[in-house]
């Protein structure tokens, strides 16, 4: 299915170092370790940093499966796609659901931080009003919003500033904690092993929190339409983008364990990150980790805000969703309406989240839920490239390793992880969770009774998009590039 010049999205305007940028934008570090650190030690204890760390390893292979796939087919969708072409349309609708759904309930888990972050700037008691963090998260969500409308080339130059002043933070903050001496414990790497996990069932509820940590790198992938050598540079991106937060995780949930003491942490869900700054360095190191939370928080809902919309964008295009949701703006080449509709229902989830408690209490609940959504959609896209890759996987060893067994590995981890931590997860986070799935199911149904082309797809085979794409090296080595004006499908 191809789309004409005049309605695609801007092609061409992101390089390697801007999806690199957005990777680790996508990830939010601050925002992660911020919001999250409460809810993974409340949950396996000094086992953090090894949940982390066993959930780096296949996260690492679903960023595989990503390069992988994104070689052979470049598609705003991603996973929508890719698991449509080789599994099947109805799973593929259900990987992209996943994302909407998560990145969805994701306004309000984002939002809420960066308002209470902004209100924390100025009186800590402001901070602890769900009301009027809503309020201030509502409108930087607003800002966001009209950045995304503005183009990819507005939305990287927003990001560039607000990364790399968040970045600049925690690496500060990273060797000062390395020379801090007031411990409340002192480190012992048996908190890299698995002594201290509650058995498998405390392990995969730690793994499913730590899913949450990592996810956002796969935004390159939404991106690839409007990226440079997009079938290259996507993949590696989010590959690097991986690594560099894996690492930042790893140093600040060990500096936590170390610095602050249990009641630190649980009398701090939502603002962990702020009392280990005051820790490592009072009078200024709380205010500085959380002007890093807050562009951290601010800067992923920019990520997540185009990973959402330009999978509706995908969606409306191939119809399986409404297609004006596949409409661009003339002259911001941005798919402006799913840009309004997501932002219209993310303001009325907000609404709504004031009858739902303290913002730690909706932290948790969310995180959880998020956490079941990324499994499903990350699990399917490992499966997916195995099989588009099926009669090539023998032909080298890399093939195998990066094309194959990693990324089938990482997927039955994806798997095992949302099956085993359903019996460990609140009531309200399984609703969230599937729930939120199981809704997808009404627009799935509705429009491949339609008989939307996407549920007759052309089966993605790597073997054969790789021989299409083949280009003598005396020719120019552009031909190779997409061009972001039409996919594979």
């Amino acid at each position: 299915m191809s789309y004409s010049r005049g309605r695609g999205l801007q092609a061409n305007v992101l390089s390697t170092f801007d999806t690199v940028v957005m990777a680790v934008a996508g990830s939010a570090p601050a925002y992660s370790l911020a919001a999250t650190t409460a809810v993974l030690v409340g949950a396996v204890g000094l086992a953090s940093p090894a949940a982390l760390l066993y959930c780096a390893i296949p996260m690492l292979g679903i960023a595989l499966a990503f390069s992988y796939l994104g070689r052979i087919d470049v598609n705003a969708g991603a996973s929508y796609s890719w698991v449509g072409r080789t599994l099947h349309p109805f799973l593929g609708f259900i990987s992209g659901w996943a994302l909407v759904i998560s990145a969805t309930i994701f306004m309000v888990a984002g939002s809420l931080p960066a308002g209470s972050m902004t209100l924390a700037l100025f009186d800590e008691k402001l901070a602890e009003s769900t009301a009027l963090s809503t309020v201030v998260g509502a409108a930087w969500f607003l800002i966001m919003l009209f950045v995304v409308l503005g183009g990819a080339r507005l939305t990287v130059r927003a990001q560039l500033i607000m990364s790399g002043v968040e970045l600049a933070i925690l690496a500060l903050f990273a060797v000062l904690a390395f020379f801090h001496t007031g411990n409340a414990r002192a480190f012992d790497w048996s908190w890299l092993g698995f002594s201290h996990f509650d058995g498998m069932a405390g392990f995969a509820s730690g793994a499913l929190i730590a899913a949450f940590y990592y996810w956002g790198w796969d935004v390159t992938s939404n991106l690839s339409e409007e990226t440079r050598n997009s079938r290259r540079t996507t993949g590696l991106a989010g590959l690097i983008g991986v690594g560099i937060v894996f690492l930042l995780f790893e140093v600040f949930t060990i500096a936590v364990n170390v610095i602050l003491s249990s009641k630190q942490i649980e009398e701090n869900d939502a603002n962990v990150l702020a009392v280990l700054g005051e820790e490592i360095w009072p009078g200024w190191g709380g205010k500085l980790l959380i002007v890093a939370v807050m562009l951290s928080t601010i800067a992923t809902l920019e990520t997540t805000l185009i990973q959402v919309t330009r999978s509706l964008f995908a969606m409306g295009r191939d119809r399986t969703m409404p297609a004006a949701l596949g409409r661009v703006h003339r002259r911001w080449n941005t798919p402006w309406v799913a840009i309004v509709v997501v932002g219209a229902v993310a303001l009325a989830m907000f609404i709504a989240s004031n009858a739902l408690g303290s913002v730690g209490d909706i932290l948790s609940d969310a995180i959880s839920a998020i956490g079941l959504q990324i499994a499903v959609y990350y699990g399917l896209a490992g499966l997916a490239v195995v099989v588009a890759y099926r009669k090539m996987l023998l032909k080298s060893p890399a093939n195998f390793l990066f094309g194959g067994l990693w990324p089938l590995c990482g997927a039955l981890f994806m798997f095992w992880v949302f099956v085993e931590s359903l019996g460990e997860l609140s009531s309200a986070a399984i609703t969230i969770g599937i729930g939120g799935l199981a809704v997808g199911l009404v627009p799935m149904l509705w429009y491949w009774r339609q008989g939307s082309d996407y549920y007759r797809p052309a089966k993605l085979d790597a073997s054969r998009a790789v021989e299409a794409d083949y280009v003598p090296d005396e020719q120019d080595a552009h031909a190779r590039v997409h061009e972001g004006l039409s996919t594979d499908f």
